[in-house]
C-alpha cells in the first residue's frame, strides 16, 4: 500500500444513485431577496478567523468580494474562492465569465474538454481587467497524454484562451501516459508558461505512482467533495504533503436535496444565510479551494457573501453526519 493510501477513501463499489428529477438537479436554493440586494452594495471582508496556511486577503477596489488567496507548495498565491465554467459555452460563457470577474472572482477555471476555452478567453477580455489580477487554470484531457502531445494541447488551450501563460493546468484524469504528460508540464513550467502545475480526480494509487517519478510535486488536486462526500481523510493527507485540495461541484450541483437540505437550512438561518452559503463557508473553514459554477448573476453575488460569518463548532459537527461517503456523480466514474 503506498504512503497516501492510507488516508484515501476508495470506493471500488460504488452504490447505484437514484436518478433525480431534473427540477431537484437544477432547482437552486430559494433564499432571502435582501441577502442579494446586500451583497450588490457591500464588500465583504475576511474574518481572518480561518486557519489556512499561508491566506492573505487580496482587496481590489471597485469589486464587491474581497477573496482570501492560499499559498500553494511553490510560493504561488491561489484565490480560495473561484468561478467554475462547467457547461457555459459560447455567448453565455463569455458574459458569465465577464460577470463573475466584474463582481470580484479571480480564479476561473476552465478546461479542453468542456470545450469552452475560448468562450472563457473572450469572457476575460471584455472584463477588461489586467492579466496579472487574474488566476486562469485549465486542464489538459487524457486523449493528450503524452510529452509532446501535451506540450501541443497546453498551446492550443493557451492560443483558445487568448493568453500568454496559465496560473494553473492540470491533468484532468488518471489515465494514459501520465508520466509523458506530466513531464511536458513540468518543462512549461520551467519555461515560465505555467505558474503551478496539479492533477485532478487522482486517488491515492495514482498520487504514489506519480510522487515516484515527478521532479515537481503537484500542486493541486481538484476532487469532487462537497457535503455529502466530504473527503476529510483525503484533504488531511493532502494537507501533508502540500497538495492543496480543490473542490469541483462543491455545491454537488443540487443532487441529493443539496439548496433544501434541512440541516444546512437551519444552521443557515442562524447566519441569514442559504444552504449554499453555508456549504461553500463550511468549505473555506476547511481550507478547500471551490470553484462554484452559476450562470445567475444574484447566485454569483450570493457565491462571493460568505465571509461575514463563521460557522461554530457546533455547526461544523452538524454537517458532518450529512457525509454519504460515495460520489454523487457515478456517471463519471
Amino acid at each position: 500500500m503506498g504512503r497516501l493510501a492510507r488516508y484515501f477513501v476508495h470506493e471500488k463499489t460504488r452504490n447505484k444513485m437514484k436518478r433525480k428529477t431534473k427540477a431537484e438537479r437544477i432547482k437552486r436554493r430559494e433564499f432571502i431577496q435582501t441577502s442579494t440586494k446586500l451583497a450588490a452594495s457591500a464588500m465583504f471582508m475576511g474574518l481572518g478567523t480561518s486557519k489556512l496556511f499561508g491566506a492573505a486577503n487580496s482587496s481590489r477596489p471597485g469589486t464587491l468580494a474581497s477573496i482570501e488567496t492560499i499559498t500553494l507548495n511553490n510560493g504561488v498565491k491561489m484565490p480560495i474562492l473561484g468561478f467554475g465554467t462547467l457547461y457555459l459555452n459560447d455567448d453565455l460563457g463569455v458574459q458569465c465569465v465577464s460577470e463573475a470577474i466584474s463582481l470580484g472572482y479571480r480564479l476561473i477555471d476552465t478546461a479542453k474538454v468542456y470545450e469552452n476555452e475560448e468562450a472563457v478567453g473572450a469572457g476575460i477580455k471584455k472584463s477588461g481587467i489586467n492579466r496579472e489580477e487574474l488566476f486562469v487554470t485549465s486542464k489538459m484531457w487524457v486523449d493528450d497524454y503524452g510529452y509532446e502531445t501535451g506540450k501541443k494541447a497546453f498551446q492550443t488551450s493557451l492560443d483558445k484562451l487568448g493568453l500568454d501563460y496559465l496560473d494553473l493546468y492540470l491533468l484532468h484524469r488518471p489515465r494514459g501516459d501520465i508520466k509523458g504528460a506530466w513531464q511536458a508540464m513540468e518543462d512549461l513550467y520551467k519555461e515560465g508558461k505555467i505558474k503551478a502545475i496539479g492533477v485532478s480526480n487522482f486517488e491515492a494509487n495514482h498520487l504514489d505512482e506519480l510522487l515516484s517519478y515527478a521532479k515537481i510535486n503537484p500542486a493541486v488536486n481538484q476532487i469532487e467533495t462537497h457535503a455529502f462526500f466530504q473527503q476529510d481523510k483525503a484533504n488531511q493527507a493532502l494537507k501533508q504533503y502540500r497538495i492543496q485540495m480543490e473542490a469541483w461541484s462543491p455545491l454537488a450541483q443540487g443532487r441529493n436535496g443539496h439548496f433544501t437540505n434541512e440541516v444546512l437550512a437551519e444552521i443557515g438561518k442562524k447566519y441569514n444565510k442559504s444552504n449554499a452559503q453555508v456549504s461553500l463557508r463550511w468549505h473555506y473553514q476547511r481550507g478547500v479551494v471551490t470553484i462554484p459554477r452559476t450562470s445567475k448573476k444574484e447566485h454569483m453575488m450570493e457565491n462571493l457573501n460568505i465571509f461575514d460569518f463563521v460557522l461554530d463548532d457546533a455547526d461544523m459537527k452538524k454537517i458532518n453526519p450529512l457525509d454519504l461517503n460515495i460520489t454523487q456523480f457515478p456517471e463519471w466514474e
